[in-house]
């Protein structure tokens, strides 16, 4: 899969400026991968920061999704998570990404928050098992939410 450029993508309240990305390797199961900063529109402020992971693997449809993002504890409560996720979606659909999966802890009620703000529905809420590399002491479940594009 070709990674393409992008310019600065702003929504007029945030921009998101592509900062890495990861063309994956099939032999380690890493799939291509834009990492974006998130910052206060016009602004070289970084706010935060939203990935989105390209392609299907059972460790990023169960336990680490296709967008992973975290806003700054200072910037939180301003749904600056939910307008990127609203922003990355376009970048998603141009990559013919019909739905996305997103998923957090169960005890994350921010970003159980967020989810529901872009209409994500809840699947459902699994253990990951100790055998996975997304197992640690404080990540045991998983909220997997299903984002139609």
């Amino acid at each position: 899969m070709q990674l393409r450029e992008y310019d600065a993508i702003s929504d007029g309240e945030i921009d998101i400026v592509l900062y890495k990305k990861c063309n994956g390797d099939t032999l380690k199961v890493f799939l291509p991968e834009y990492k974006f900063h998130i910052l206060l529109h016009g602004s070289d402020v970084i706010i935060g920061h939203i990935n989105l992971r390209l392609g299907n693997t059972e460790k990023i449809l169960k336990y680490i999704g296709h967008i992973g993002y975290g806003i700054d504890e200072e910037y939180r409560g301003k749904k600056y998570a939910a307008k990127a996720c609203r922003i990355i979606k376009e970048i998603a659909k141009e990559h013919g990404m019909g739905k996305v999966i997103i998923t957090c802890n169960p005890d994350n009620y921010a970003s159980r928050k967020v989810c529901e703000t872009i209409g994500a529905k809840l699947i459902e809420i699994i253990d990951i098992p100790k055998t996975s590399d997304a197992y640690s002491k404080d990540e045991t479940q998983k909220c997997r939410y299903e984002w139609e594009l």
